[in-house]
C-alpha cells in the first residue's frame, strides 16, 4: 500500500484510478495464490515452471513442436505428448512446465511418478477402491505420468496401464516421460496383447518430443579449483 500511495502521488491518480490499481493488485495476488495451490494439489514441483527452463542448455529438441505443446492446443484433440530421452536431459522439467501452464488456466491436472501411480492402484485393491481410483485418474483432463517404464511391469501394473489408457483414449490428454522408446515399453510389460493395445492407443494420438543431449546433473557436478 505505501508503494502504491507513492505511485499515486507521482502520477496524480484520481481516487477511482487508485482504487482500480489496488484492486488489480489484489486480483493478481489471489490468482497467483490460487494457481500455487492448484499446482501443489496437482503434484507439480514449484521450481519446474517454464520460466525456469534454461533455453541455453546443451540439449536438442524440436523447438517448434515444443512451442505448440506449450500452447496446450493438444488438449483440444484430445491428444497427448511423449517426452522421450536419456536420463537428466530435462524431460520431467518440461512435463512439469506444461502442468503449470495448465493449472494457471484452471485446467484440472495431475502429475504422478509411474511407480507411485502403480503402487497406489495396487494398494487400492486392499479396500476394493480400484475402480474409483481408475475413474479418478481417467477423468482428470491432463494426466502427466513421469518416469514411465523405468522398471519391468508385472501383470497387475500392465493390466492397470491398459485400463487407464483405454479409459482416457480420445477423451483426455496424457503426457508421459520416459527414458525408453514405445517399442521398448512392450518388452518390459508382462502381457504382450494388453501392452500392444495400450501402447498403440497412446502413441496413435500423441506428439513425440525427443530430447537429446548431456545430462544437466553432470553439468552441475562441482569442480575442484586447481
Amino acid at each position: 500500500l505505501p508503494e502504491r500511495l507513492i505511485l499515486a502521488r507521482q502520477r496524480h491518480l484520481s481516487h477511482a484510478a487508485f482504487l482500480e490499481l489496488v484492486l488489480a493488485d489484489e486480483a493478481t495476488r489471489r490468482d497467483t495464490s490460487s494457481a500455487a495451490r492448484r499446482a501443489r494439489d496437482a503434484g507439480l514441483d514449484p521450481s519446474m515452471h517454464l520460466e525456469a527452463w534454461d533455453e541455453t542448455a546443451a540439449v536438442r529438441y524440436d523447438r517448434t513442436l515444443w512451442a505448440d505443446l506449450t500452447s496446450l492446443r493438444f488438449l483440444d484433440g484430445p491428444h497427448g505428448a511423449l517426452l522421450l530421452g536419456a536420463v537428466g536431459v530435462g524431460k520431467t522439467h518440461l512435463a512439469t512446465a506444461l502442468g503449470h501452464i495448465a493449472v494457471r488456466r484452471k485446467i484440472p491436472t495431475l502429475m504422478l511418478r509411474a511407480d507411485s501411480m502403480f503402487k497406489r492402484l495396487r494398494a487400492s485393491r486392499l479396500d476394493n477402491s480400484t475402480e474409483a481410483e481408475l475413474r479418478r485418474l481417467a477423468q482428470v483432463r491432463l494426466l502427466i505420468i513421469d518416469d514411465f517404464a523405468l522398471q519391468p511391469m508385472d501383470a497387475t501394473a500392465t493390466a492397470d496401464f491398459y485400463e487407464l489408457i483405454v479409459a482416457r483414449h480420445q477423451k483426455a490428454a496424457t503426457v508421459l516421460t520416459s527414458n525408453r522408446t514405445p517399442d521398448e515399453w512392450l518388452a518390459i510389460m508382462t502381457d504382450p496383447l494388453l501392452a500392444q493395445a495400450a501402447v498403440d492407443r497412446l502413441t496413435s494420438t500423441a506428439h513425440e518430443l525427443v530430447v537429446e543431449g548431456q545430462s544437466y546433473r553432470r553439468r552441475q557436478k562441482p569442480s575442484v579449483d586447481s
